[in-house]
């Protein structure tokens, strides 16, 4: 792909210049930290709210709902692999050079990335695990999107990426995600029903220990209440 247009007229080269722009007039132990965020620490984030994640849906008050909602979740990293597979041929089909190779004057906070630049990897899947986990749970779904958005931002930052390609990660992410989860969903909900089920390794997808919360001895209860009641977290979109 031949390279972009160095001049003002080029929005995506424009921001570029904008955010990366920022880290010049950073502390170099700002610039640090910023770089160990963008490449690891916003990933190991989403991972560990993946794992809450779960260890939350397991407590439903039926076998049915625990199983669909941790299905919800597990597709959640098989999505983001699978948008990280997708992307390779992508990339070697567009063949997009990395941002400091044609402008030089940009602060580039981390060495080694010699392969190309669209879509960006990090992007994908941040964004496909905060879609992955919107579809699971939204308040889950909130914070993962949010963390996405600031691992776009971080890779812009660190000169590593154009917006467009964090865009084109944010897009494929979803795509991944919303397009198959129909199909993820009806061949990975039997199969957390089977584990449920089994003895061993049923607290993977259920825990037995919680179960319906009977209504009040005072009155009955309105379908808001015991909704309310039935579950504290919020209402997810698997279940």
């Amino acid at each position: 792909m031949a390279g972009l247009d160095e001049s003002g007229s080029n929005p995506d080269v424009s921001l570029l210049y904008d955010i990366n722009g920022l880290a010049k007039d950073s502390p170099s132990w700002f610039d640090d930290a910023m770089a160990f965020v963008g490449e690891y620490g916003l990933l190991i984030a989403l991972v560990l709210l993946v794992v809450w994640c779960w260890w939350g849906q397991r407590r439903r008050a039926t076998l049915d709902d625990a199983a669909s909602s941790v299905a919800a979740v597990v597709w959640t990293p098989l999505a983001a692999g699978l948008a990280v597979l997708v992307n390779v041929p992508i990339r070697s089909f567009v063949e997009r050079p990395r941002p400091f190779r044609d402008h030089p004057g940009l602060q580039l906070l981390v060495d080694g990335k010699n392969d190309y630049s669209f879509v960006s990897d990090h992007a994908t899947l941040a964004m496909a695990v905060g879609a992955g986990l919107f579809v699971a749970n939204r308040k889950f779904g909130l914070v993962g999107l949010g963390l996405a958005a600031l691992e776009g931002f971080c890779r812009v930052f660190m000169g590593v990426h154009y917006p467009t390609d964090v865009v084109g990660g944010f897009a494929l992410g979803t795509a991944v995600v919303l397009l198959l989860s129909p199909l993820a969903m009806a061949l990975l909900t039997p199969l957390t029903k089977m584990i449920g089920r089994s003895g061993r390794a049923g607290w993977l997808v259920w825990d037995r220990k919680v179960g319906p919360v009977a209504a009040p001895l005072s009155g009955t209860a309105s379908p808001s209440e015991a909704a309310a009641t039935a579950h504290p977290d919020e209402r997810d979109l698997a279940a």
